[in-house]
Parts: structure tokens; sequence; C-alpha cells
């Protein structure tokens, strides 16, 4: 799987030690007073908030939570879970890194809803800091877009209620809509929620509506970080759907070649052929990337170069790139409104 300074996908997660796992149990424990209880934490004191909405239980991967009161002090460990939450009027007092950029201030869809209220960093990717989570106080912890383990969630379980992934779907295989709803039933705002995603389906909606002619044409999206070496996106990768919900068409062979639990499909140049599509879409971190790719003798022999059918669009600077990429219900007009007229242009 592609690794590098801009991050793929954490679909591949490092194992955490138990006995690190245990010996972090103890001092959050001692820091915050949990239970033992593995499915369902009990906090000493509901979170001073009320609503009509709770309590509300929300099944999970690894079982189901009970959430007695509104959340105040919300921690998101998911790469992206942050947008849903912000989209529902909640800032998260901790978050993960993704990007190698703090998910605080940067990004231009986001940026109006954090203000100025930075959350703490607690982890990257799926290696969190219960020590510092522990620190927070939350009365919520929510995993939806991770590869949270179940160590974890048991250790976090200890001390705060937990809503990991959503059960019956593979780590980062669920959409957008269905993390979006977990994250909102978790935080009481069920109605919000549907006028959210039924505001994201709107905007798809008007992009397919006005170009029909991207129906039918087959389209991959992909990357390269090394020499030499190609990620093509699958169907369960945010960017894969994004294309395909502004009505573009994916292609099988990609999902085949790729590994089991992995999003991409890891290519040699040998391999780029499967690229062959009627749209091929690069987001890479530089243009040093995007002139090695094109340098590439047998990248060149395809008909999709030669035809100038390929787009080279950045992660960062402009944050294209990083948009599709969150496809969260904050990052995902931005996206559109940056890559529908770029896209447009190759036809």
């Amino acid at each position: 799987m592609s690794t590098g300074t801009r991050p793929v996908l954490a679909r591949i997660v490092r194992p955490v030690p138990c006995v690190a796992v245990a010996a972090v149990a103890a001092l959050a424990l001692t820091a915050c007073g949990g239970g033992t209880e593995k499915t369902e934490s009990k906090p000493a004191a509901p979170a001073g908030g009320t609503s009509a909405a709770f309590p509300v239980t929300v099944e999970h991967k690894y079982g189901s939570t009970t959430i007695e009161a509104e959340p105040k002090r919300v921690v998101t460990l998911g790469l992206s879970d942050q947008d849903a939450v912000l989209a529902l009027g909640v800032k998260p007092v901790g978050a993960v890194d993704w990007f190698k950029e703090q998910p605080y201030g940067k990004w231009p869809w986001a940026e109006d809803k954090w203000g100025g209220t930075a959350p703490q960093i607690v982890g990257e990717r799926d290696e969190y800091n219960i020590e510092k989570i522990a620190a927070l106080k939350p009365d919520l912890v929510i995993a939806q877009y991770s590869g949270m383990k179940k160590e974890q969630y048991d250790t976090l379980s200890k001390f705060t209620k937990v809503v990991a992934q959503p059960k019956g779907l593979p780590d980062y295989g669920a959409s957008w809509q269905v993390m979006t709803r977990q994250i909102g039933t978790s935080l009481g705002k069920d109605a919000q929620t549907e006028k959210l995603i039924a505001g994201i389906d709107a905007r798809f909606r008007a992009v397919r509506e006005k170009h029909p002619e991207f129906a039918g044409k087959t389209l991959a999206v992909a990357d390269s970080f090394e020499a030499g070496k190609y990620s093509a996106f699958t169907r369960t990768d945010p960017k894969a759907i994004f294309f395909s919900e502004l009505g573009f068409a994916l292609k099988p062979e990609i999902d085949a070649l790729a590994k089991p639990g992995w999003n991409v499909a890891e290519l040699s140049a040998e391999k780029l052929n499967v690229l062959d599509v009627d749209r091929l879409v690069w987001v890479t971190s530089s243009t040093e990337s995007d002139n090695r790719i094109k340098a590439e003798p047998l990248y060149k022999k395809l008909k999709v170069h030669q035809e100038k059918r390929d787009l080279f669009v950045p992660y960062q600077d402009p944050d294209i790139g990083a948009a599709f990429s969150f496809n969260t219900v904050l990052s995902i007009p931005y996206a559109i409104d940056e890559i529908e007229p770029l896209v447009a242009a190759l036809e």
C-alpha cells in the first residue's frame, strides 16, 4: 500500500501491543475513575446537557453504546470524523492527525467552523495517545473513519463512551452517509444530520444533471509517491466514491487487483494499462511527481494520456485532493466546486 508524506488511507493498521494497552488503561482509570464494562462505558455523571433525543443507543463494530445525555466534550479518532461533528455544531476537544497537518485551521471547508478553538492532537491515524485522551475528560469518543482495534476500544470504554466503526462493514469501508448518520445519532442530532445529507445528495445530483455525459464513462483515481510504484483506488475508497457520485463508472479490474482489505491496488509500471480508462485523475503531492508519472515510458503509451483525458490535481495548495480524500459533508461542496470544471474540461 502506498505510504508517503500525504497518506493514501490507513487501511492497514499497525497493531497496538496488548501490554501497552493494559498499562495505559491503568493510567487512564487512575486519572478518570472508569469502570470495567467492555461494551458500554458508564461515566460517573452525565455530560451536563439534556435533550429530548437522549438516551440514544448506537450499534457499532464492537457492540452498542448508550449515551444518556448530550455530549459536551467530544474526541474524534477517525481521520475525517471531525468534519461531520463540526458540521453538526460541535467542536471536538481532541482529534487525530492525517495529512501531517493538524486538523485545525488549514482546510478551507472547515476553517470557519473551528474558529479560534484548536483541538488537542491525540494521535495519528490509528495510533492513539490514550493518556492525552483521558486528560481531556471526554464524555464521548467517536471513531468512524478509523481502524480502531478491540483492545483500544476496550481501554477507552473504561473511562468514556465510545462509538466505534459502523457494524458489518470493513474498516474505512463505510460511506460518508453511513458515518455521518452514526455521528449524528451519537450527538442526538438525527434531523439536522438528514438535512445535511440531503443537501450533499442534491449537490451531487445537480452535477449529474448538468453533465449527463459523465454517465457510463469509466474513471480511475490514482497516485504515485515513489518511482515505478502506482496506486489505483478501489470502489470503497472515498476518492473513488466521490467520482462515482458525480456520475462516473468505476473499473472493476482495479478492485480485483487489490489485496483483501486494501483500498488500493498497487501497480508496477507494467500494470499501468489498467488505468487506460475514459477519464484518469491523478492526485499527487508535487509537480515533481506529476512530471515523473508523465515521463514513464509505459504511461506515455496509454490512450488516456495520449488523448489528454488525464488530469493531475494536488492534495494541497489548492486542497482539491484533500477535499475528496476526506469526502465529508463539509469537504464535498468544496471538492465539487474545484473539480467539476476541471473534469468537464476533459470532455
